[in-house]
């Protein structure tokens, strides 16, 4: 009977000491992890962005799997993060330790790699104040994947407001101060008698004569954002643009139907390419009723021997080595390799009119097509995205706005929110190799 009195007390104390260890170190719970798929299994990519940026508000860190599973993202598991990935109707895994391990061996042994996203960037967006979010890609794609931004114009931008943020993008602007060239077609409409005058104002008011001088001065503050380490998005016209006003800084361009006062007869000669980001020995296009900027501009209907239509217009993403060139893996981060093609008014560049220093990421494969870009300038970064909607092939003026509820799976806007994401990325890894 002692016998069994000293056994069970013993089985007690051990039971005391196995409680008390569980509540000083509590078994961890199977699934630590959440992992959100971008692949095709994903249900809406676009969210899953939001999501991500979501996380980072919260004060916690997102690891940016690049080239696993379509460029996925994990991060600590929690309750109201679940109820919110539910909410905004983005697929998700938990994943135990054990998984996690099996994953981090997978991108060792592959072209792959892990970066750590560390704070949710400050988001402008350089647009009109009279212009609605769906005139503009990015701002449509913010407002669906819910990251939040701020609308900043010439105002702002001149006052030294910049530095408030981590990332700009260029709405579809015209830097050249020649309203988009768009007077003979739609000079007398509303709209553009609108835009003249309240650009012309804005001009007057911060002591400008001309729009295209105040324009450039515009670009110039932007270029000191990006040289002192701003991350620059843009699409559209506002790629060439801002380059042709940055290479035009000390010469007219601009005819006397959109500012008074003839050209430049020399201005071609007087151009400085040194001083644009991206493009170099490029030709003006002066004439003024002519629906061009550049030779810059690369549409699909000046190669004879390549004339794209909607059904056949792709470019190719390039594959970069995900360790040792991480900048432009992230930026190229997708599901698929190939995505449909998309017009503009500036519909894409010509491959020999960019700089060496710029990386090209996206191409139509066998022709002087070039439709994604990104350098350095300073300690900053810039990319250029050709096209105005990856979801709307040529997008006229007055055409509806794109339901992105309808494109949630879209390859183009994604690489739009690899742009928006990029900041967020821990400093030691945006150096590209």
């Amino acid at each position: 009977m002692n016998k069994i009195i000293i056994k069970f007390s013993t089985f007690l104390r051990y039971c005391i000491i196995l409680f008390c260890l569980l509540i000083l170190f509590p078994i961890n719970s199977p699934a630590q992890k959440i992992l959100i798929p971008m692949d095709l299994t994903q249900t809406d990519h676009l969210k899953a962005y939001g999501i991500a940026y979501w996380t980072l508000q919260k004060g916690n860190e997102v690891d940016w799997l690049l080239n696993y599973r379509g460029g996925s993202f994990l991060t600590k598991a929690s309750d109201s993060l679940e109820n919110e990935l539910r909410v905004r109707g983005v697929s998700f895994q938990k994943v135990s330790e054990s998984e996690v391990l099996i994953i981090q061996k997978t991108i060792a042994d592959n072209n792959m790699d892990s970066v750590k996203l560390e704070k949710a960037p400050h988001i402008a967006v350089y647009s009109p104040p009279n212009k609605q979010p769906w005139d503009d890609a990015v701002t449509l794609v913010l407002t669906y994947a819910e990251i939040p931004y701020t609308v900043v114009w010439d105002e702002e931008v001149l006052a030294g407001k910049l530095d408030e943020y981590d990332w700009i993008h260029l709405h579809h602007e015209d830097f050249t101060g020649q309203y988009g060239k768009y007077f003979p077609l739609y000079g007398s409409t509303p709209w553009y008698i609108q835009d003249q005058m309240l650009s012309e104002t804005v001009a007057k008011k911060l002591g400008y004569s001309k729009v295209s001088e105040e324009k450039k001065a515009v670009a110039r503050a932007i270029r000191d954002y990006v040289a002192k380490g701003g991350f620059m998005f843009a699409m559209c016209s506002a790629c060439d643009t801002y380059d042709i006003a940055l290479a035009a800084d000390s010469v007219d361009i601009v005819g006397s139907s959109y500012d008074g006062d003839p050209t430049d007869p020399d201005c071609q000669k007087k151009l400085n390419y040194s001083k644009s980001f991206a493009f170099t020995n490029f030709t003006l296009n002066l004439n003024p009723l002519e629906y061009e900027f550049s030779d810059i501009d690369y549409p699909p209907s000046t190669d004879a021997t390549w004339i794209a239509n909607e059904a056949s217009d792709y470019f190719k993403l390039f594959e970069f080595s995900a360790k040792f060139d991480p900048v432009p893996t992230m930026l190229t981060q997708d599901h698929v390799g190939v995505i449909k093609g998309f017009m503009g008014q500036t519909t894409g560049f010509r491959r020999d009119l960019i700089k060496k220093s710029v990386i090209i990421m996206g191409e139509v494969e066998n022709t002087p097509f070039v439709k994604y870009i990104h350098g350095n300038y300073g300690k900053g970064t810039f990319t250029f995205y050709a096209g105005h909607d990856p979801e709307d092939y040529t997008h006229y003026v007055g055409d509806p706005p794109t339901q992105l509820s309808l494109h949630k799976n879209s390859p183009g806007y994604r690489l739009i929110l690899n742009n928006i994401l990029f900041p967020a990325a821990k400093k030691k890894e945006r150096k590209t190799e």
